[in-house]
């Protein structure tokens, strides 16, 4: 693999903590440069912007595909599925999002509807990647129960009132981060923005409040060196 930074005069260390701080937290293009520049680290938040435009992707290609790998070895999965309204430009489009039964965001998909031919490209796309799962947990949608009976596995549809929360607080830390860059302006800037901050999200998510101090300190090392070494 050729070097991605080759091109480039600054650093890949800054160029990856600045991608991490911008689609991690909520923080805007300014807050990332403000930052940096109290680490002595001088720049412009278009340089920023170009940054995670170049590489945000390709890091959360790479994420993705590590945790595809090792994600595949468990055969009995339980999938939940969920969508959410998001604004561009006005008009309403929808964010469909399959979560596993740990949390982990599987797929992030933006359509312009949420029919059956929506769900339906959904499912197999994050099927395509990750497999047929033991079970799915949907809401009350229609569309999802449409999609399954072309796949042939609406037999695996568990359907209940509070059994799709884990889907639903999954869109709390892109809702958070939403807020800051103060909405979208095109849907593929959705799509993308949406896909890199999923896997971002799932690689630094060490679930701190249902483990110890000493593990947590010692997975956020791991998972920072992991972070660091990305297109190396």
């Amino acid at each position: 693999m050729r070097n991605p930074f080759r091109y480039f005069k600054t650093s890949p260390e800054v160029i990856r903590l600045a991608v991490m701080m911008y689609v991690r937290f909520p923080l805007s293009l300014r807050n990332v440069e403000d930052l940096l520049h109290e680490r002595g680290i001088d720049l412009s938040h278009e340089t920023v912007r170009f940054w995670w435009n170049r590489f945000g992707p390709m890091f959360a290609s790479e994420i993705r595909r590590r945790r595809a790998e090792r994600m595949r070895a468990w055969a009995q999965w339980q999938w939940h599925l969920d969508e959410v309204f998001v604004k561009i430009n006005g008009k309403t489009h929808y964010l469909w999002r399959a979560v596993d039964h740990e949390g982990e965001v599987l797929e992030a998909y933006v359509t312009k509807r949420r029919d059956r031919h929506a769900a339906l490209k959904f499912l197999r796309k994050a099927m395509k990647r990750y497999g047929n799962p033991e079970a799915i947990v949907t809401d009350r949608l229609k569309s999802y129960r449409a999609a399954m009976k072309v796949l042939g596995n609406e037999d695996k549809q568990d359907v209940g009132r509070w059994l799709n929360n884990r889907a639903e607080n999954s869109h709390l830390p892109f809702r958070r981060r939403e807020r800051a860059m103060l909405r979208f302006r095109r849907m593929r800037s959705l799509q993308k923005f949406a896909a890199v901050h999923s896997s971002v999200h799932n690689h630094f998510n060490l679930e701190r409040h249902i483990n110890d101090r000493n593990w947590f300190k010692e997975n956020r090392q791991i998972a920072l060196a992991e972070w660091r070494q990305l297109a190396a």
